[in-house]
């Protein structure tokens, strides 16, 4: 990258926050958060032209960034630059910012990035987030938070994952610094981005994010989302899942494989015909999954049941399931018999749900019989069809 001269007529250096719609160019300092390359064809003469193009962000705020002949040495996501003058724009309603060939661009250092005063940033509700954004601050409660280890490269470090919400909703969360969180407790959150894990927000905590205790009035409780009442599945599946889905409907199918199934003891994915998709031949060890498909009347999903769960719900153990499989050996016998021990029951499941190109899944954390209230329900039909008849 080439050097930033020291000069004193260069223009004004602004934090990211306070961009605004002009012809006058600055200069700009922040983290690029997604950088991608391609290129675009010129009208003038139908040759081909580089163009970098993503997010930028200082902490303050995040904006789009287009870096038209970039030089050809990648550009790594967490680098830090100081770029000018640079043209701001509009895109889409936003600030945008231009690099030409009059910006000079060097890499600079992560000290030089304005300290974050929480106080500073605006106040989001969770519903307000998407992917890509920077610069705000919450107040939430934690619903969930567990530690698991993780590998970064050759470095085995530890992550705490859950989820936490306000009265908007809830949003899962990844934090790679340890901020003591307390699962009921309520915090002020500043200094986290947004990026999309399988089609949904996720809420990302970093060494620069700050974290504070506060008293939590006007936030719900997490009792509150345990007792939350069951939405229908065809409004999940139109916002494409939930981090919080509370769901409940008739099990209708039971789709493969489910049963007694075998798994990489590296990776624990399934394995078929002794082949794992990532390690190869491996020996499989013996697990219990039930791939359900609930069906409420709007829509259906599939829940993917770990061991524990379909344990409970077929009443019957991994360990006499493989009696069963030295005597009679024909697992798909044992994957009919599961179907025919949960089709037609009523469940309540909670869970993460995600949809992709197959439809929607959910994962569960919790998986109950529900109650069928046929009356009531009959009641709710009656009034209805009554109310459509008088049209």
């Amino acid at each position: 990258m080439a050097e930033s001269p020291d000069d004193p007529a260069m223009p004004k250096e602004v934090r990211l926050r306070d961009l605004r719609l002009t012809d006058a160019p600055v200069i700009v300092l922040g983290r690029v958060v997604t950088a991608s390359r391609r290129e675009i064809t010129r009208r003038s003469d139908g040759g081909r032209r580089p163009v970098l193009s993503g997010l930028l962000s200082d902490g303050t705020a995040t904006v789009r960034f287009t870096w038209w002949d970039p030089p050809p040495q990648e550009i790594d996501r967490g680098t830090v630059l100081r770029a000018g003058p640079v043209q701001v724009r509009e895109w889409q309603g936003r600030p945008e910012i231009s690099f030409n060939w009059k910006t000079r661009v060097i890499e600079a250092s992560e000290a030089e990035l304005p300290p974050l005063v929480p106080e500073e940033l605006p106040r989001r509700s969770v519903a307000q987030l998407a992917g890509g954004e920077e610069g705000f601050r919450l107040e939430v409660r934690v619903l969930r938070v567990e530690a698991k280890p993780v590998t970064v490269g050759e470095e085995r470090r530890l992550v705490h994952e859950g989820l936490i919400a306000d009265a908007s909703g809830p949003i899962a969360f990844t934090a790679w610094s340890d901020f003591h969180l307390a699962e009921g407790e309520a915090v002020r959150i500043a200094g986290g981005y947004v990026r999309a894990f399988r089609g949904r927000p996720q809420l990302v905590l970093d060494e620069r994010s700050h974290v504070d205790r506060i008293a939590g009035e006007g936030l719900p409780t997490a009792d509150a989302f345990a007792a939350a009442p069951p939405r229908a599945i065809a409004s999940i599946e139109a916002e494409r899942g939930s981090d919080l889905a509370v769901v409940e409907g008739l099990v209708v199918g039971l789709m493969p494989p489910s049963g007694l199934v075998y798994r990489c003891p590296s990776c624990r994915r399934s394995v078929t015909k002794g082949l794992c998709r990532l390690h190869g031949a491996v020996e499989g060890v013996p697990d219990l999954r039930a791939r359900i498909v609930l069906d409420d009347g709007t829509g259906a999903l599939t829940v993917n049941a770990g061991r524990p769960e379909t344990e409970r719900l077929w009443g019957r153990s991994l360990e006499d399931c493989l009696r069963q499989l030295r005597e009679q050996p024909d697992p798909g016998l044992l994957e009919e018999q599961l179907f025919e021990s949960i089709v037609g029951r009523r469940l309540r499941v909670s869970g993460r749900a995600s949809a992709d190109d197959f439809g929607l899944t959910l994962i569960p954390r919790e998986i109950a019989p529900a109650s069928a209230e046929v009356t009531a329900r009959a009641a709710a039909l009656r009034a209805r069809l009554d109310a459509g008849g008088r049209r």
